[in-house]
């Protein structure tokens, strides 16, 4: 690929174990009284990113960089010089003021200033995992990220439902649905999404955006929307940046996925053809494990949740899955 097509990955990462950087968190947390200041599931490590890495270099070897960003923290494993790795510290590229930071959204809204980042990225999260061989059409398309305009309701209530909500408020105070539609018809009305089109069908007599159908996986960028978000509601993406823990008032980079759907910025595809998600918990291990081992899908994504009896024995059991089919060590390890 020629510089203009370069596809870089983007991985924030934190170990939740580290006892400074836990030390650092409860000194925040105590003055940060009434923020979502979380539980240690959001932060905890299952001790198998070096298979994402491993995934990375044998099934897309066509990815420019990887640019793991951390609080400087790095895994006992990692390789800091591999060739393909950009090593990130938040004060890298986080404005100081917004420092430090123990959300992810500051993370998220400022990744346009990672130096060096490529104009095609794929934000993935540490819980994402390449299976098989994948493409680099399964995220990009003559230039615009690969992405599918479903349109949803928003869940009731809770933290991640004031988030949405506020994503999407962003994108109607820019743009008009009626007009959206009727630009790209076809990115919007076509039969690749399966039911997802009964459901954008169901929702068009709302005059507004009603929501977005959101997926959990990795999700393809353009650094310059980024940039053309910050132009226009700078004050908001200061403010969400300032919190160091969440907050209902938050936006995150779901805002910049909704905003290329609505500018017509990408190219229809059904993503979620190909990916499989499982829940981290007791009941759902053998499934899991056995999706790694016969490598069912692209792309696995496993959810973390409070339903693990025996934390350490479900980390032997994964990673003994992930070892029978990325058993060698990646450029990316010592």
């Amino acid at each position: 690929m020629d510089k203009d097509h370069d596809i870089d990955i983007v991985i924030p990462w934190v170990d939740g174990s580290d006892p400074d950087w836990q030390q650092e968190f409860r000194k925040y947390a105590a003055l940060e009284m009434g923020r979502d200041n979380n539980t240690e599931i959001r932060y905890r490590d299952w001790n198998n990113m070096q298979y994402l890495f491993r995934g990375i270099e044998k099934f897309a070897p066509w990815v420019r960089k990887v640019h793991l960003i951390t609080t400087g923290q790095k895994p006992k494993w990692l390789n800091i010089n591999a060739p393909k790795l950009n090593f990130v510290r938040h004060e890298d590229f986080i404005p100081k003021e917004f420092l430090p930071t123990f959300s992810v959204r500051p993370i998220e809204l400022n990744l346009h200033r990672i130096e060096g980042l490529a104009e095609q990225f794929i934000y993935f999260n540490d819980d994402y995992f390449l299976l098989r061989p994948v493409k680099p059409e399964r995220f990009f398309r003559n230039g615009l990220p690969c992405d599918m305009a479903v349109l949803d309701t928003l869940p009731m209530g809770g933290p991640r439902g004031h988030m949405l909500m506020n994503d999407v408020n962003v994108v109607n105070s820019h743009f008009r649905k009626s007009a959206v539609l009727k630009a790209n018809p076809m990115k919007w009305l076509t039969p690749i999404y399966g039911s997802g089109l009964l459901r954008t069908m169901a929702l068009l007599p709302f005059s507004v955006f009603p929501g977005f159908r959101n997926h959990h996986m990795p999700q393809a960028f353009l650094k310059s929307t980024f940039r053309e978000v910050w132009e226009v509601e700078e004050p908001l993406l200061r403010e969400v940046s300032s919190h160091r823990f969440r907050d209902i008032t938050d936006v995150n980079q779901y805002m910049f996925r909704f905003w290329q759907l609505a500018s017509g910025k990408f190219h229809p595809v059904n993503i979620v053809k190909g990916s499989c998600r499982y829940n981290l918990t007791d009941r759902d291990m053998d499934n899991l494990t056995t999706a790694i081992r016969i490598q069912k899908r692209d792309i696995l994504v496993m959810a973390d949740t409070e339903e693990v009896a025996d934390f350490d024995g479900m980390v032997a059991q994964i990673n003994a899955a992930f070892d029978a089919i990325l058993p060698e060590k990646s450029s990316f390890e010592l």
